[in-house]
């Protein structure tokens, strides 16, 4: 398995390495949409698990104690993994969505309106 890091590593590199790993285990039968969508919302919870009960800056503390960021990391890893299996069972193409997501978000939450302040754009 690679340990590179972000800035050497595209995505398309970790959608096979991740392919390769669920067909050598015989694993792409179980990986359906329905399946990998919970999957990432399991994983996502356990994340959460982590915060519960902290506020702001409890969050931010229990995110940079040694022990607890390497299980958080792991979880994050889960989702991630999940996340681009689920990308490659469904055939879509995680940059294009997040571009497209990005645009979408950009003219939801235009910089004057948005800058600072946490409301939904439809309080804005």
């Amino acid at each position: 398995m690679s340990t590179r890091k972000d800035t050497q590593t595209t995505l398309q590199e970790l959608k096979r390495q991740i392919s390769a790993f669920a067909k050598e285990r015989d694993w792409e039968q179980f990986h359906t949409p329905k399946n990998l969508s919970m999957a990432i919302a399991a994983e996502a919870a356990e994340l959460m698990e982590h915060f519960l009960w902290k506020d702001g800056p409890g969050s931010i503390d229990a995110s940079n104690h040694p022990a607890k960021r390497k299980k958080i990391e792991e979880e994050l890893a889960d989702i991630l993994i999940f996340s681009l299996e689920f990308a490659n069972i469904a055939g879509l193409d995680v940059a294009t969505a997040i571009g497209e997501k990005m645009r979408a978000n950009a003219k939801k939450y235009p910089v004057d309106k948005a800058r600072g302040r946490a409301e939904k754009y439809t309080e804005l």
